[in-house]
């Protein structure tokens, strides 16, 4: 196998894995909080569809940038409305979110639009093409260095993310106080710090992420909005991040992982085995998802969430 195709393979597994990178932080600071996130699909899903609305329709991708986060930090605020606020079902709110996000979006996208709920293709001028596009050409040559080194900003963002996301939750004390309220919040709440606000803080920047991770759908991987787009990666997030024992080094390498399946289903598309012959193409579609059923029945129980997750907290009154 020539650089060529080694190149064009980890071009494809970083741009594939970068909404799973970014997704699954937004999940891990909701869920080191005690709240547990089921809505990254549908999060990642209206976040899209509001960048690509916003870009075909204003010509600007900072409105359009500003619309994604928007989006899904208000999802993020109801999530929280419902599950912090009122102590509601966090798994059945999560799952209203997806359920709200995807039927909204074909019904907003066929309204507005009038084309099946696909929005029109976002102007090039819009899109996020590579950081550095004269590096990029300079690079044409040698094909794995170009596939690091000419990605959009998006991509390099998801990995800082990353960084920022550890050193955030490690080494500060808000980080401190962030993984307290998810294991022990009625201890958190005695020592004088709001269980609400940590976890309504924790849902913003979950948020934040979703929202960059639906603007990198459209403003970089795909030309326009198409319904369901997000493709279950909203799902696949949440089990890389399960994988991932809830740190962040350990869940960008399941999401790495997920990328790297995805665009090998892709390149193994009508790809002829010895004695085997053609493999069918639905199969390689379904590897990722394989993998992610896998790696949940498998390491599921290996992995220990926080301990008040899931659980709705109710400050005690005297």
């Amino acid at each position: 196998m020539d650089e060529v195709f080694w190149g064009s393979m980890i071009a494809s597994t970083l741009r594939v894995s970068t909404p799973l990178i970014l997704c699954a932080l937004a999940g891990l600071f909701s869920e080191r909080s005690g709240v547990v996130d089921i809505g990254l699909e549908g999060k990642l899903l209206a976040s899209a569809f509001a960048a690509a609305a916003t870009a075909v329709s204003t010509q600007s991708l900072t409105l359009a940038m500003m619309a994604a986060i928007a989006v899904a930090i208000s999802f993020s605020l109801i999530h929280g409305f419902a599950c912090v606020t009122h102590s509601g079902d966090q798994v059945i709110s999560g799952v209203a979110i997806n359920i709200v996000a995807a039927g909204l979006t074909a019904v907003l996208g066929a309204a507005w639009f009038r084309q099946g709920g696909q929005t029109p293709s976002v102007p090039d001028h819009v899109r996020m093409g590579p950081l550095s596009p004269d590096l990029a050409n300079a690079l044409q040559n040698h094909k794995i260095l170009e596939a690091f080194l000419g990605q959009s900003s998006l991509v390099y963002i998801g990995f800082l993310a990353v960084l920022a996301s550890w050193w955030l939750l490690w080494k500060t004390r808000f980080g401190l106080r962030l993984r307290a309220v998810g294991e022990n919040p009625a201890m958190v709440e005695s020592a004088g710090v709001s269980v609400q606000r940590m976890r309504y803080s924790a849902l913003v920047i979950n948020g934040v992420l979703c929202g960059l991770a639906g603007a990198y759908l459209v403003l970089s991987l795909s030309a326009s909005f198409v319904p369901n787009m997000s493709a279950g990666r909203g799902f696949m997030a949440l089990a890389a991040l399960i994988f991932g024992k809830w740190k962040p080094k350990a869940t960008l390498l399941a999401c790495l992982l997920f990328g790297f399946l995805d665009a090998a289903a892709i390149r193994l598309q009508g790809v002829v085995l010895p004695t085997i012959g053609e493999i069918p193409v639905q199969f390689i579609q379904a590897l990722p998802y394989l993998l992610t059923v896998i790696l949940l029945a498998g390491f599921i129980g290996k992995a220990v969430a926080p301990k008040a997750i899931g659980v709705p907290y109710t400050k005690e009154r005297t």
